[in-house]
């Protein structure tokens, strides 16, 4: 797997790597990560069209899903410690 991209954000890191003719799209946010696989061959333009994806509605949702994973974690946690 190699990294062919990064895009900055300020909430969590967002990088994309190419691997077995898929590109890879991980977002990263403390100890958490979420992470999508699309086939070369259904993205336009390579790289540039996965950014094209990565649109501030898509990120955005990514984010809640990371609030909603931190909770399900802590939840999960406390129910064998608490």
């Amino acid at each position: 797997m190699r990294i062919l991209a990064e895009l900055p954000h300020p909430d969590c890191k967002i990088s994309i790597f190419g691997m077995n003719q898929k590109f890879i799209i991980k977002f990263e946010q403390g100890t958490l990560e979420q992470s999508f696989k699309i086939s070369e061959m259904d993205v336009l333009n390579g790289v540039n069209g996965v950014f094209e994806l990565l649109d501030e509605t898509f990120i955005q949702q990514v984010l809640q899903n990371f609030n909603t994973m931190r909770k399900d974690f802590i939840d999960a946690y406390n129910r064998v410690n608490g």
